[in-house]
């Protein structure tokens, strides 16, 4: 009788299964350890105080600078013409109003950049205190 012989396979094991077993087993680890985290917060009440009060707010005008290159007081559009106008009148009613200076998010069509070096140079001509305000970032200075 005539045997035919067969080559026997070459052992092999595959890594790819194994790979994928331990991504899993390392996942649930990873989400288990987020799960043992406990976050125990205790309720305290605030102390009131007789000397204290409610605080007041400041009053304040915002000078925004929108995309389009148009500059608003408050809601009112006045252009850079006619910001200082608008902030005089705002100031003569409550001597104590802050000023912010605000840019809308985004890129426009037009180069806001002299704008707002214009804005803020005749701002600090007439000698008005000017605060910037922006989104806070998670780099420390």
């Amino acid at each position: 009788m005539l045997r035919l012989r067969r080559a026997e396979p070459d052992m092999r094991v595959e890594m790819m299964p194994l790979i994928d077993v331990i991504f899993l087993i390392l996942t649930f680890f990873v989400y288990a350890m987020v799960l043992m985290v406990r976050v125990d917060m205790l309720p305290v009440p605030l102390e009131s105080y007789a000397s204290g009060g409610s605080p007041e707010p400041d009053p304040a005008i915002a000078v925004t600078l929108r995309l389009d290159g148009s500059v608003f007081v408050g809601q009112q559009n006045t252009g850079p013409d006619g910001m200082l106008d608008a902030i005089k009148t705002a100031q003569s009613d409550t001597p104590d109003t802050i000023v912010y200076l605000v840019l809308e998010a985004g890129e426009g069509a037009t180069d806001r950049g002299p704008l707002l070096t214009s804005v803020w140079d005749r701002l600090h001509r007439a000698g008005i205190d000017i605060k910037l305000v922006g989104a806070a970032t998670e780099i420390t200075p």
